[in-house]
């Protein structure tokens, strides 16, 4: 009886099973059809489905958490870092660059800060060549370089005072703080930092240096992790920090140097509130227009001084305030726009087909316009930047060569490409050995002509000798001559020894 009565249980059990399986797909076939008299669903109506299933409710899953809980460790961190990341965006609005609005925005500002004798200038030299392909001996004021196809890239170095730091943690964008990975960080290194926390603490990137000095890899791993650390207490969890060995022929590795290059060009800056509402500059090169007869009577009087440079921020207006760093409060006198001497590939494209569109248009009496042409350049994006617009402009390290002011246009030559002009009227006044060489060198006596006239060239030792008259080219056979000579010696020679002898 026992083995009947389970039986009917089970057979009971299945029925049941059965029933509401086929209740589940009735129910399911009945769904589909009326999806399919109404249309295709809506993305709200697919998403709310999944498997056959409806959407879980918000009551079902505060009643059993577990059950709509990630089912991987990973994917529960991605999602929770997602949360985390969506609720800190709504927290901070976007900012808009205010400088980026033009044609052509203006160059980042990066600095290279550290204590003296940590290789700053070394290593701008290392990054100037690796954008430019060009290198120079001396740096003196701001380098801009073209890195991209719409964005460029100043760099300055910081000189090692409180001034300089004040300075330029007014208008630096990025920051490449140098540390000295055989001393560790200096009280410079601190001292810049707070200095920093009080102008907004723009980006600021670690570079290692002198990594060369460590014999034994298992001590630098353990500086390197003990300064990583140090460095993002400071900073904050995460920082970028790059690792510079030893130098190469007066440079830094190229391998090091371009993935430094590399991140620089592609990293996102996120503009400052303070300057975001006020226009700055930085000075590239400023040119005093005082009247020289005014400063020979009176070296005291107010000077009239021109600076050029981009403008940053918000726009300058004439006779506005302005202030310049370690100087005063003055008032501003005029305003003008230059070309820049240092255009992105991007917009200089973008300008010369604004000109051929404009010259096509005159030509052909007003067939196409020129702003539609130009935004058609404009689309046309290059996909990298050649040789020929890899530009560079510093016009205080004698770089660059091409001065641009209002009215005209200079060249720049270098003092060490300058030659040396003879002074008519008066005796040269000496500066020593070497120029004194160079005067010889570059004044002589005779020209080529005089000295080709009395030259005598003989292609071969002891061969004849090839004399050069005008243009008529006529041989002295010396040779024979002086084998005559020898022969009568000799003879003479034997002579004298025969009555010699005779005597004898």
């Amino acid at each position: 009886m026992d083995e009947q009565q389970q039986n009917k249980t089970h057979r009971k059990t299945k029925e049941t099973r059965g029933d509401k399986r086929r209740e589940w797909r009735k129910k399911k076939d009945e769904g589909k059809q009326r999806d399919g008299d109404h249309g295709p669903s809506s993305s709200s109506s697919s998403s709310s489905s999944r498997k056959g299933r409806p959407t879980p409710t918000q009551a079902e899953r505060a009643a059993n958490p577990k059950a709509f809980a990630f089912q991987s460790g990973r994917n529960a961190i991605a999602g929770e870092r997602r949360n985390l990341d969506r609720e800190y965006k709504k927290m901070h609005a976007p900012l808009v660059d205010r400088s980026d609005v033009s044609l052509d925005p203006p160059p980042y500002v990066v600095a290279v800060v550290g204590p003296p004798g940590v290789g700053k200038t070394t290593l701008v030299k290392s990054l100037v060549k690796n954008y430019t392909h060009q290198g120079f001996s001396h740096i003196k004021g701001p380098i801009t370089v073209v890195s991209g196809k719409s964005r460029r890239l100043t760099f300055i170095e910081c000189p090692n005072d409180l001034n300089s730091m004040l300075d330029i943690s007014k208008v630096a964008d990025l920051i490449l703080l140098l540390v000295d990975a055989s001393f560790g960080f200096e009280m410079e290194t601190f001292e810049f930092l707070n200095i920093l926390q009080v102008h907004g603490f723009p980006k600021v990137m670690g570079v290692l240096t002198h990594l060369d000095g460590f014999k034994d890899n298992k001590v630098l791993r353990k500086t390197k992790k003990k300064l990583k650390q140090r460095f993002w207490s400071e900073i904050y969890p995460g920082a970028k920090l790059f690792y510079l060995s030893g130098l190469r022929y007066g440079r830094y590795p190229k391998v090091e140097v371009h993935n430094l290059a590399r991140f620089i060009s592609i990293v996102k800056l996120r503009p400052l509130t303070w300057r975001n509402t006020h226009p700055y500059l930085l000075g590239d090169r400023f040119e005093d227009l005082t009247d020289p007869e005014l400063l020979r009577t009176q070296p005291l009087c107010n000077r009239t001084v021109s600076i050029y440079g981009y403008t940053r921020g918000t726009y300058f207006k004439p006779h506005m305030k302005v202030h310049i760093a370690g100087v005063g409060d003055y008032t501003m006198k005029d305003v003008t726009l230059l070309p820049d001497p240092c255009p992105t590939p991007q917009a200089a494209n973008t300008l010369l087909a604004k000109e051929q569109a404009e010259q096509q248009q005159q030509q052909q009496g007003g067939a196409a316009s020129a702003a539609a042409a130009g935004e058609g350049a404009a689309k046309k994006k290059p996909t990298r930047i050649n040789e020929k617009e890899k530009l560079f402009y510093a016009p205080m390290s004698d770089l660059g060569g091409i001065l641009y002011d209002k009215d005209a246009m200079y060249v720049n030559i270098p003092d060490h490409q300058i030659n040396y002009t003879r002074i008519e009227g008066g005796p040269e006044p000496s500066q020593g050995p070497g120029e004194d060489m160079v005067r010889t060198l570059q004044d002589p006596r005779h020209t080529i002509d005089e000295k080709m006239e009395n030259a005598d060239v003989s292609l071969f030792a002891g061969g004849n000798i090839i004399h050069v008259e005008g243009d008529t080219t006529r041989r002295r056979i010396k040779k024979e001559e002086e084998e005559e000579e020898e022969e009568e010696e000799e003879g003479g020679g034997v002579a004298k020894g025969k009555k010699q002898q005779q005597k004898q």
